[in-house]
């Protein structure tokens, strides 16, 4: 089970994040939609410099210019990047030239089962998929605090070869189940985790990381059930 925290916004929060046991971090930067999230290239930097060693920051980004991406990917310093916006197959492939050794993490937004034929000719050229809920109300693309359909998503882990985090109104009190029904790779939290100053909460945090490994390892030894 790999759990990233997304959203994050200051020093403190991704150095929080990882004592409480998280895997990876989210910088949101390249906004074309609305959110509260966005941080800019150079705050996104200094925390990739202060990051704790063994923690994976990821840089989540909606823009789609392959070479854009990867500038921004080099000055912030991530290992991975997570793809938000409409970028092609082709796009990618041009971004792996680029970048070899990053990490590539596409989004798809679950709003029927036709996702799964959308997902396809994306699964030779990237490393994985994150599965999201769309907010068209409020122009959000992520980041929604809002679930979606966990049926179709159990349906995606089955019939996508390449490991699926499940993302989209996760918090401490429904990540349980989450995990127990849609069985992902991993799982992606921001905006449940808030506190009402708009960033991290440190007993948000340690429930919500709790929670899933608790209900992980549950999932893959029945014999912890009882």
């Amino acid at each position: 089970m790999r759990i990233k925290i997304c959203g994050i916004k200051r020093v403190e929060d991704a150095i929080m994040a990882a004592y409480c046991g998280a895997d990876a971090i989210g910088l949101v930067v390249g906004q074309k939609h609305n959110s509260d999230d966005f941080i800019d290239k150079d705050l996104a930097q200094k925390i990739v410099k202060e990051c704790p060693p063994y923690i994976s920051p990821v840089l989540v980004t909606e823009l789609d210019d392959a070479e854009e991406i990867s500038n921004l990917a080099h000055k912030i310093g991530v290992t991975s990047i997570q793809l938000h916006s409409d970028c092609t197959v082709d796009s990618i492939i041009s971004l792996r030239k680029i970048l070899p050794h990053i990490k590539i993490i596409k989004n798809f937004h679950v709003n029927g089962f036709e996702v799964i034929q959308a997902m396809k000719p994306f699964e030779s050229v990237v490393d994985a998929f994150i599965l999201d809920t769309l907010d068209l109300a409020n122009d959000k693309v992520g980041g929604t605090g809002l679930v979606h359909d966990w049926n179709i998503s159990r349906s995606i882990v089955k019939k996508i070869s390449k490991p699926v985090l499940l993302a989209g109104g996760l918090t401490p009190e429904n990540v349980g189940e989450a995990i127990r029904f849609v069985k992902p790779f991993g799982v992606d939290a921001s905006s449940g985790l808030k506190d009402c100053d708009g960033f991290k909460d440190e007993i948000k945090l340690i429930n919500f990381i709790c929670s899933a490994k608790y209900e992980f390892f549950k999932v893959r030894d029945p014999s912890l059930k009882n």
